[in-house]
């Protein structure tokens, strides 16, 4: 008798368990809200590479409205990640962004560790996959960025932050000791301050159907506590525009400029080509340099209010002092949106990027998989 009152306290409790899981699954990825409350989504990491084994962990989101009274607070969050694979590599990361009532200031903040290593090739815009050396990688790194409305599109403020970039390479026979170009092998901490500057009359920062926004900024670097002498700066303006073509067509422009000053060229600090966002295709670090210039185009369509799907086309090179439009590389791709907050427009992104088809190597390609828009 207690054996069977066992197993049907049991049950219930898995039932109620089970109904418990389901309920919160479909509250983050499938009810459709319209009360302007907070939303809560969780996803989960999952890849595998030769150099790090598997990698598994989890991201989190949560996203809100600072005065769910006014309907043109935009939409702020708090973004957590943090994943381990089983060769020891880990990195964590906690970021917001944070509009106040009436978007009178925008505040973006965040705190991230890593532990992984990267492939390293050089310097420059035409690094080959045979240079390819393994680096190891710890980096702790805080950032903050406040900004006040100055007129009703116009914001300015400060930026500032701190890093500590450490370096390890056991093999001395590759290109990242035999380099010259390579500066400031050992990492090292610093901090930065700076200007910040944004126009932004965008219609939504989270599904953006019209407007635009330009936002430039820049940090003045300097190392610390006698580890690292670096002093120089980092300049930064990026201009993305959209264009509602139709009720369920918007076409997406951005361009992005980089540029690192100072005298030395700390190769950790150079502007690099590849990422989620932009130029996707390219391995994050393939090419670095001096300066790079990049921009893309991106087509959305909205079949529904819970799936869209984008096509996107872009072009960018890195160099150290001239731009030459023959060394510009290509890239292309397309992928699939699910927006699992509807009202906020909130969706899970996935991306297949094809970049350049370099003699004697594989095309370059990429996969990714995030949360909101490349742009």
């Amino acid at each position: 008798m207690k054996k069977l009152v066992t197993l049907v306290l049991f049950c219930a409790l898995s039932t109620s368990a089970f109904s418990q899981i389901s309920k919160a699954i479909r509250r983050m990825y499938f009810d459709k809200d319209t009360t302007r409350k907070s939303s809560f989504v969780i996803l989960p990491v999952l890849s595998s590479a030769p150099e790090t084994g598997l990698e598994v962990g989890g991201a989190g989101l949560l996203s809100f409205y600072t005065d769910t009274s006014k309907i043109n607070t935009r939409v702020s969050n708090v973004f957590g990640y943090a994943s381990i694979t089983t060769k020891g590599q880990s990195r964590v990361s906690l970021t917001t962004s944070y509009w106040t009532p009436g978007n009178n200031y925008h505040l973006t903040a965040g705190v991230s560790y890593i532990n992984f290593p990267f492939n390293f090739y050089g310097i420059g815009n035409n690094t080959l996959r045979a240079d390819a050396d393994r680096i190891g990688q710890k980096r702790f790194r805080v950032h903050f960025i406040g900004e006040k409305k100055i007129t009703n599109n116009l914001y300015a403020g400060i930026t500032a932050g701190a890093w500590d970039y450490k370096f390890r390479d056991d093999d001395k026979t590759g290109i990242f000791y035999t380099d010259p170009r390579v500066e400031y092998r050992g990492g090292g901490p610093s901090a930065y301050i700076g200007p910040t500057i944004t126009f932004d009359n965008r219609n939504n920062n989270t599904y953006t159907t019209r407007g635009l926004i330009v936002n430039a900024y820049f940090q003045a670097i300097h190392g610390m506590f006698g580890n690292n002498d670096y002093k120089g700066g980092f300049f930064n303006i990026e201009y993305s525009q959209f264009f509602l073509l139709a009720p369920k067509w918007v076409l997406g422009l951005d361009m992005q400029e980089q540029s690192l000053t100072g005298s030395t060229s700390p190769f950790y600090l150079l502007p690099d080509l590849g990422s989620d966002e932009l130029m996707r295709g390219y391995y994050n670090g393939r090419f670095r340099d001096r300066n790079m210039l990049a921009g893309q185009a991106e087509l959305r369509y909205r079949l529904s209010n819970r799936i869209g799907f984008a096509g996107f086309v872009g072009t960018g090179e890195v160099f150290k002092s001239s731009f030459s439009t023959s060394e510009l590389k290509p890239n292309y791709g397309g992928g699939i949106r699910y927006f699992f907050d509807v009202q906020k427009g909130l969706a899970v992104r996935i991306d297949y990027g094809v970049g350049q088809k370099i003699p004697n190597e594989k095309r370059l390609t990429g996969f990714y998989i995030g949360l909101g828009q490349s742009f």
